[in-house]
């Protein structure tokens, strides 16, 4: 109960950051579509289409967290909860188009430069620069905590460098005329978040192919539960994380009685488990020894 009323707090938290990044964004999302068209920069495109996909994984990931909410049923009997590591997906791969995207057409732009307003490109980038920074505020915490929020704490970051770097091709442009500059800032901008959209989608695959949560080790788990008076053995032990923060794990335990309560073995076991690798989770199975192996043979 106390593991589930944290995690209930946590995720009220993430959503009150989550809905003010997205008044932040969201607002300013148009001005910057609109002004990338007027200056006629491809590196304030750039910025502006992570602005565009940073609204839509701000809502996304707000609205998996309100399915999350919904309890469990005779369906769904571990309840919506990783709803939340599929929008950390599709924001994800919603970052890999846009890459994309903007890899491509900095290509084009590199054969064909076009004429660049840098003063109104610059005056754009810094206030969205102002824009990311707030709403890196208000997600920093909370991305190491949730791959949900982190897909989208990745999506105002990258969009936050992409600001300093159409800043900077503003700069070089105006005291230079280097139009080429605003080509060359836009494909770095593409290839910077190339690597992270990736690790962000491995860690999502991750949870959603029920592999061991990053952060644990296996043997360090199978070797602790071995080392609790009574199990002489452990197998089918798996764990793996419902969504992020929220592990689970199942096992076999033969047990060597030699007088202990099985109760007992059962409830130092949880007991470990919680306190010293945060897995509240828990469900185990207790045999006497030969047990399993007559099953097989049977």
């Amino acid at each position: 109960m106390g593991a589930g009323h944290q995690h209930g707090q946590a995720r009220a938290g993430h959503e009150r950051k989550l809905w003010m990044a997205l008044g932040l964004t969201g607002s300013f999302m148009l001005a910057e579509v609109i002004g990338a068209f007027v200056t006629g920069s491809l590196a304030l495109l750039s910025d502006a289409a992570h602005m565009l996909t940073d609204t839509l994984a701000l809502a996304i990931s707000l609205v998996a967290i309100q399915v999350a909410k919904r309890p469990a049923d005779r369906k769904r009997t571990f309840g919506y909860a990783r709803f939340e590591i599929l929008a950390a997906a599709f924001n994800a791969l919603l970052l890999f188009v846009v890459a994309f995207y903007i890899l491509f057409e900095a290509w084009q732009r590199l054969q064909a430069p076009a004429a660049i307003q840098s003063t109104g490109m610059l005056v754009i980038a810094v206030l969205g620069l102002i824009v990311n920074l707030i709403a890196m505020g208000l997600l920093a915490s909370a991305s190491s905590q949730s791959l949900n929020v982190k897909g989208a704490y990745l999506e105002v970051w990258s969009d936050m460098l992409g600001s300093l770097g159409v800043i900077g091709a503003a700069l070089v442009i105006m005291f230079t005329g280097w139009g080429w500059v605003d080509s060359l800032v836009a494909a770095a901008i593409g290839f910077w978040v190339l690597p992270r959209t990736w690790t962000l989608l491995r860690e999502s695959m991750n949870v959603l192919l029920q592999g061991v949560p990053d952060g644990i080790d296996i043997e360090l788990v199978e070797q602790a539960i071995r080392g609790v008076p009574g199990i002489g053995d452990v197998h089918d032990l798996h764990i793996w994380a419902l969504t992020s923060g929220k592990n689970v794990l199942s096992a076999h335990l033969v047990a060597h009685l030699q007088g202990r309560d099985e109760q007992a073995i059962l409830a130092e076991v949880t007991e470990l488990l919680q306190e010293r690798f945060e897995i509240a989770h828990v469900t185990l199975q207790v045999e006497q020894v030969g047990f399993h192996q007559q099953v097989h043979e049977h």
